[in-house]
């Protein structure tokens, strides 16, 4: 696992709410590769809850996109040998919230590739807190080529 974050690593710069390590008004997700699958841990304040004690649907949709879309991108580096990332974008995902998630402790993230094809990705992940899957996701992830505003955004 590297000392860094994707986001720290690929993308210091950017604001994008979920992940961008320059957006101090963001969720700013910490993406880590851990062996096919990319791992974060997250913790929220009062302001990203649904009601006490619970963490807002919303949220964690911004989570999962997030993460899944750093997913996607490290796989599709890994895949053409680069060394940097590609600009992606969310072309679809579905989130299923499978119970309550509470917002008092850390949510693990943990997204996995399910398919490559060309500059197209599917993949799945998870929320959890605790023992317990609350969420779990997938989504159709795609690069982007310049003349589009998420072009190498970071």
């Amino acid at each position: 696992m590297r000392d860094k974050s994707l986001q720290l690593t690929f993308a210091p710069k950017s604001i994008c709410f979920g992940c961008g390590p320059a957006n101090k008004e963001g969720l700013r997700i910490n993406s880590f590769v851990d062996g096919d699958s990319v791992v974060a841990e997250w913790s929220a304040e009062k302001h990203h809850e649904a009601f006490p004690g619970v963490l807002n649907g919303g949220i964690i949709g911004a989570l999962l996109d997030c993460h899944c879309n750093w997913t996607a991108a490290y796989h599709l580096m890994k895949a053409a040998g680069e060394n940097y990332v590609p600009s992606t974008v969310t072309a679809d995902y579905s989130i299923k919230l499978l119970r309550p998630t509470p917002s008092e402790k850390p949510v693990h993230l943990r997204a996995w590739l399910v398919e490559l094809e060309g500059s197209r990705t599917i993949v799945e992940g998870e929320l959890s807190s605790g023992d317990n899957v609350c969420a779990t996701c997938r989504g159709t992830f795609v690069v982007v080529k310049k003349g589009h505003p998420a072009y190498f955004r970071w």
